[in-house]
């Protein structure tokens, strides 16, 4: 069989030691190279062409973000990011570079509490073979606008005593490669759309608020981590937050959020199953449910509850998906109506949902 060849680049000899030993323990793992800058880290990934690079962003000489771009553009190469920059939005920069996936570094100082992170390593890891660069490069090739907010209005909030025409919620999951996915897709509209968003992103808890922060500043749609309470309004985007699942019940004339924590069994959280089946029973023929990038199922029995109630499905198609897991298992159902790729989903969206754009 053949094995993963993975080179760690971090500056911290204990954190290269700990990763190494972690990987190892994968028999299907081989760490054949590591680095303590990102300018040797370069010379290591051209002259060892590894399946796979662990990288830190914070490096001396040079930094994992100049890494990435020179890497990108002369070696593509499957990037994880663990890295402690779990406090604001550099991770969501480093994905937008190309990086596949990040993992959070517990601890910023020389512990133990670094070998936490284990399962969640070694998780990523054994997807590497289920990757598709070409779907990396697709994303790489967006065009994100970070700058001031773009100017939003404030929709309506939603009642489940009208009588919507058309589509009135779009419920997205996503995985790995759903970051960078959703920020292209939100990025693409050019006027106040006239429907609201939910978004259930694989993510731990701690990332999600300045994720939605950073999506937030590049789209017309106003977009926020979801709190308990919050009203589901047109034009407006709320995202799970990590490590909670996000369902909604009616409360009075209106629909807002409810967040649970997950059941001890569930594996991938925030659930998109469990999002897609709470929308289904409250919006019905009126839900569009988006299944995007991803590794795992998660979607798959939400697909079935949307169809039951009347809705809609989009699932991405394997060209342009990073990971073709999640799209796969809900094109596996047979109840999805359309499967497309990245760049024609926001044209789909809003197509299904009655909205022009330029």
């Amino acid at each position: 069989m053949k094995k993963i060849r993975v080179v760690v680049i971090d500056d911290s000899a204990y954190n290269r030691r700990a990763i190494t030993r972690m990987l190892e323990g994968l028999p299907e793992v081989e760490v054949v190279g590591y680095a303590v800058d990102g300018e040797e880290g370069i010379q290591k990934i051209l002259a060892l062409k590894p399946d796979l690079v662990t990288l830190d962003i914070e490096m001396p000489r040079m930094d994992g973000f100049t890494l990435l771009r020179i890497i990108m553009s002369r070696c593509p190469t499957p990037v994880i990011v663990v890295s402690s920059r779990g406090g604001d939005d550099q991770v969501f920069k480093a994905l937008e570079l190309g990086a596949i996936d990040f993992i959070a570094k517990p601890t910023t100082v020389i512990s133990d509490e670094l070998l936490k992170i284990r399962d969640n390593l070694l998780d990523k890891v054994k997807n590497v073979f289920k990757l598709n660069m070409s779907g990396i490069k697709i994303r790489e090739s967006l065009v994100f606008d970070n700058g001031p907010s773009k100017t939003k209005k404030k929709g309506a909030g939603l009642s489940l005593k009208t009588n919507y025409a058309g589509i009135s919620v779009v419920a997205i999951g996503a995985s790995t490669g759903g970051p960078t996915a959703l920020q292209g897709i939100f990025s693409t509209f050019t006027g106040p759309p006239s429907f609201a968003v939910v978004v259930s992103q694989h993510m731990p808890s701690g990332f999600t608020r300045a994720f939605a922060e950073r999506l937030n500043r590049s789209s017309v749609f106003e977009i926020k981590e979801a709190e308990e309470g919050d009203l589901l309004q047109r034009g407006k985007v709320l995202i799970a937050p990590g490590g909670r699942n996000m369902l909604f019940r009616e409360d009075a004339d209106s629909v807002v959020v409810s967040l649970q924590d997950p059941y001890p069994a569930e594996h991938y959280i925030p659930s998109v199953d469990r999002m897609f089946t709470s929308c289904a029973g409250l919006f019905g023929p009126h839900l569009l449910g988006v299944v995007l990038t991803g590794m795992g199922n998660d979607g798959s029995k939400g697909v079935k509850a949307i169809k039951a109630a009347g809705g809609q499905v989009l699932a991405e198609a394997e060209d342009s998906a990073v990971i073709f897991g999640m799209p796969r298992e809900a094109i596996a159902t047979g109840l999805v109506d359309k499967v497309l790729t990245l760049e024609r989903m926001p044209g789909e969206i809003m197509h299904r949902c009655r909205v022009t754009c330029n």
